[in-house]
């Protein structure tokens, strides 16, 4: 059953939340690309998503706030608000996260994994809702650029993708990504 719907429908969020349960993939709105995401504890789903992506190593997740993602992150108590800080504005933060957070799939060297909040009212919704992170990745082939148009995500993934979250055009840039590692940061984009 593949479909798109609108953004702002009533349902949209929980048409979303039962295909994540039932190891689909979504196509979704954030505040700078669609993302491509699934369940990041099921592993079929992930595999599923490499495939789509032709790739496979780290994925980052959705976060619904920024308490939710200091909770997922293995950090000393001294680091938490210099973590916090560099989690607004949409930015990615990859630090070492607390085992069972997600699947082994997604994460990079050392455990670590990339965390983001971006500011986007459907990500915020379905990252509440859903219980576990969802993965966020730009949606395109690995080496070509994002797809900007749910037609145009439609028709490229349509045997690939569930649902498709359509909230019209959407033509930004990745966000920001920063590393924390032994209490440095170091910015990766």
């Amino acid at each position: 059953m593949k479909k798109l719907i609108k953004n702002n429908t009533p349902n949209a969020v929980l048409e979303a939340y039962n295909v994540l349960s039932k190891g689909g993939i979504i196509a979704y709105p954030t505040d700078t690309l669609y993302g491509i995401g699934c369940d990041s504890k099921n592993e079929r789903s992930i595999k599923k998503l490499n495939k789509i992506k032709n790739r496979s190593g780290p994925i980052s997740v959705i976060a619904p706030n920024r308490k939710t993602a200091i909770d997922w992150l293995l950090i000393k108590e001294n680091e938490k608000d210099i973590i916090k800080n560099k989690l607004k504005n949409g930015n990615t933060v990859i630090a070492q996260v607390k085992n069972n957070i997600c699947s082994n799939l997604i994460v990079g060297p050392e455990n670590t994994l990339g965390i983001r909040i971006p500011k986007h009212l459907f990500c915020k919704k379905i990252s509440t809702l859903f219980p576990n992170p969802i993965t966020s990745t730009s949606i395109n082939r690995t080496g070509e650029r994002p797809l900007t148009k749910p037609d145009e995500i439609l028709k490229e993934f349509k045997e690939d993708i569930d649902l498709v979250i359509d909230d019209g055009i959407i033509n930004g840039t990745g966000s920001k990504i920063f590393l924390f590692r032994n209490g440095f940061w170091k910015q990766l984009r």
